[in-house]
């Protein structure tokens, strides 16, 4: 499927995907994509939440990247913001990453 034939309803499904992640977890674009049943969309799902009104209520400071980190640039006002948001929730950060073996909700 390409990218032009993605719709308001996979947008959706992403949407319904984020508000499931429970306080104190993540997930990563990869597997939100895939719980959307849009596999090998990460990047999708990434323009999605980078999309998303300014007054949302998602808590789209749960979905991260796969190692572990946040994908915003460690001095911008988005990954300090959503720093302390996961902060707090509890996530623990060291050097800027954080277990997500701890943290990875629905993990295999």
């Amino acid at each position: 499927m390409a990218m032009d034939n993605l719709t308001s309803n996979h947008k959706e499904r992403i949407w319904q995907i984020v508000y499931l992640i429970p306080r104190g977890k993540v997930a990563s674009y990869g597997q939100v994509a895939k719980l959307a049943e849009l596999p090998g969309y990460a990047r999708y799902v990434g323009y999605v939440m980078k999309n998303l009104p300014k007054d949302t209520q998602l808590p789209w400071h749960r979905v991260v990247n796969a190692q572990g980190k946040l994908s915003f640039s460690r001095d911008s006002r988005e990954y300090q913001s959503q720093k302390a948001k996961l902060e707090a929730e509890g996530m623990v950060f060291i050097n800027g990453r954080f277990s997500l073996k701890m943290y990875q909700w629905l993990s295999a």
